[in-house]
């Protein structure tokens, strides 16, 4: 007994502590803490220590306090563990998980979808609101951000290819444009060596233009070919396009969403009423449905189109037709 007390003696002081810091240990790893919205995008810079991880989640309110999760992180033998990149974080995690995600490299992929007919602008505001981009274009001009994207093209619209594009988080902005830019320019040249002949246009970047203008018009994709031809007919009859979106596209901010007769009239480089031909550049983002309705429109004479009031269009192939499709389309009658 003498022998066994002074064992315990000897051994209770180490044991005891050693069982406290494990309850600990378990209690902290496995208690769930809320992760606000504000910091559930978490960026770890190669190189960054455990510790300095730590007091930025505690600053930005996923941690109480630093020191639990540093230590429990050296206990482990997982401190220098933890790998860079972008990491997004939910709602509810404990902190066991979230050292595993940080050593396990659960980082994610992000990525940004440019819709068809967006304008520029938009296309913009888009890279602009994504926080998991480096905006280098931030205060850029368009005709600097086109520079540097490799065109010598001084205005921006239609120039980007519409998809989704998936990136590492932390991509230039200006990276991700440019790699829009060799997209449409590869699909917009492909489909121009394989053109229909006869054609009036005189380069790739009119065909561009005609495209914007059909993904504009085009209530249903298969009409494009369609509307397209009606355009393109247009054109080989020097008659004037008389497409809306080429106006309002002119019109820019002064457009309130409803299009005025004075606005018709009123002479602009875009007003495809008082002016024929096509207006001087893209007015949108051209899918590839729109790229190919333009170089490969369908055949056939149609000259006028006419919303039926069901997403489709009434063609019509002279004046008269059109105007008993108008009646009986648009006027009820």
């Amino acid at each position: 007994m003498p022998r066994l007390s002074r064992l315990l003696a000897f051994a209770l002081p180490i044991v005891v502590p050693a069982a406290l810091a494990a309850a600990w240990l378990t209690h902290f790893a496995t208690t769930t803490i809320d992760v606000p919205a504000s910091a559930r995008l978490l960026q770890v810079k190669k190189g960054r220590s455990l510790g300095s991880l730590s007091n930025e989640l505690r600053a930005s309110g996923v941690l109480g306090e630093p020191w639990s999760f540093l230590w429990m992180g050296r206990l482990l033998g997982r401190a220098a563990d933890i790998q860079a990149g972008y990491y997004v974080l939910p709602a509810r995690i404990t902190p066991y998980r979230l050292l595993e995600m940080l050593v396990n490299g659960e980082v994610t992929q992000a990525q940004i979808t440019f819709i068809e007919g967006w304008s520029f602008a938009q296309l913009r505001a888009a890279l602009d609101a994504s926080p998991l981009i480096e905006h280098e274009t931030t205060g850029l001009s368009e005709r600097e951000i086109l520079r540097r994207v490799g065109t010598d093209e001084t205005h921006p619209e239609g120039l980007f290819f519409p998809d989704t594009y998936r990136f590492a988080p932390g991509s230039s902005d200006l990276r991700i444009l440019a790699q829009a830019y060799q997209t449409m320019r590869t699909r917009l040249n492909t489909l121009w060596q394989t053109r229909a002949p006869g054609l009036p246009y005189a380069s790739p970047y009119q065909a561009l233009v005609m495209a914007s203008i059909v993904e504009k018009e085009t209530g249903l994709e298969s009409e494009r070919a369609m509307i397209a031809a009606v355009f393109v007919n247009r054109l080989r009859k020097h008659m004037r396009l008389q497409t809306d979106p080429s106006v309002i596209y002119g019109l820019g901010a002064k457009f309130d969403g409803n299009l005025r007769r004075r606005d018709l009239e009123a002479d602009s480089p875009y007003n495809t009423y008082t002016r024929t031909g096509l207006p001087p550049t893209p007015i949108a983002l051209p899918g590839e449905r729109a790229l190919e309705a333009a170089l490969r429109p369908a055949p056939g004479g149609a000259l006028y189109f006419v919303a039926r009031g069901d997403g489709s269009s009434q063609f019509s192939d002279n004046l008269e037709d059109h105007n008993r499709a108008v009646r009986r389309f648009q006027l009820g009658q």
